[in-house]
């Protein structure tokens, strides 16, 4: 079946916070720090690894791809074959590690169900971490060191700065609270100065929490969760969430946690799906691939010079 966007995202409707212009501003940035690593020795080069074949994979690989080379980083593609065990795959990761031409790791999900993600992403070393899922990456956070963040929260957060709200006291309610989205989107939001409150499947009532907030950020894979009624008047909606979802005309759509026909009418701000969250947060792992190799480049440095010391 052939995937439409939703037709209630114009070109004109500034209710829509889309994530392109956003994105292409980051990628600016990104192109200035690549020409400079370049030109001081130090090329940034990611890695993609894919386990197996999977359609959809594929889709984020060309990507993730494209705008790499659009800002001069080097990408390579690693598929490996979909009977790879664990361990060869944390051999993998570790050669990757010790290889100073590579700046930074990215597994792509699904991996086969016989291999623990977790264990993997955390066999990536935080230096390489770009995805910023590294249990070091998401616990620095904690303490305010934000430079490698998940990149959908991370992504999440950007939008929402984009509105030109003061983020200091402004009350932000996510739903949904995941270890690389919800969670490190509410860490996010203390560090800028944002009252903030998290619902998940045991909250008593989402809507009441939702109806306070000047800011929702949702991320619960449940099409089109948020209504009208559970949204502040004039609040900031960033929906994260991806759903395919049959049309009264038999065509797939992709649509978000949020109601958008309904929500558009009550928000200020909405984030569009696709079109929203999408675009930026691949901009933030160029960032992050950046933010990488700054730190191996100092890294490599202080070593260089101690030892010629």
């Amino acid at each position: 079946m052939q995937h439409q966007s939703s037709p209630l995202v114009s070109a004109t409707d500034n209710r829509f916070l889309r994530g392109g212009p956003i994105a292409e501003g980051i990628l600016a940035e990104v192109r200035e720090a690549v020409a400079k690593a370049t030109e001081d020795g130090f090329p940034p080069r990611l890695v993609s690894i894919t386990v197996g074949e999977v359609a959809a994979v594929d889709v984020y690989v060309r990507n993730q791809r494209r705008k790499a080379e659009s800002c001069g980083i080097a990408f390579d593609e690693r598929r490996l074959p979909a009977d790879t065990t664990q361990r060869e795959l944390e051999a993998a990761i570790q050669g990757m590690n010790a290889d100073p031409r590579v700046t930074g790791i990215i597994i792509q999900r699904p991996l086969p169900r016989e291999i623990n993600v977790k264990a993997m992403q955390a066999a990536i070393h935080p230096l390489k971490d770009v995805e910023g899922m590294h249990p070091a990456s998401i616990g620095n956070i904690v303490y305010n060191q934000l430079d490698l963040a998940p990149c959908t929260a991370a992504a999440s957060v950007e939008m929402l700065k984009s509105t030109g709200l003061n983020l200091k006291g402004l009350e932000a309610v996510v739903v949904g609270h995941s270890e690389i989205v919800g969670k490190p989107i509410a860490f996010l939001l203390m560090s800028e100065g944002a009252t903030v409150t998290v619902c998940h499947h045991m909250t008593r009532s989402v809507a009441a929490h939702a109806r306070r907030a000047d800011a929702l950020f949702v991320a619960v894979g449940k099409p089109r969760f948020i209504k009208a009624d559970m949204v502040k008047p004039g609040a900031a909606v960033i929906d994260i969430g991806i759903n395919s979802e049959i049309g009264p005309d038999g065509q797939e759509r992709v649509v978000g946690d949020v109601d958008s026909d309904s929500v558009k009418d009550v928000a200020s701000w909405i984030t569009p799906v696709p079109g929203g969250v999408g675009p930026v947060t691949v901009s933030i792992l160029m960032r992050n691939t950046m933010v990488a190799l700054k730190r191996q480049q100092e890294l490599y440095t202080s070593a260089f010079a101690t030892k010629v010391g």
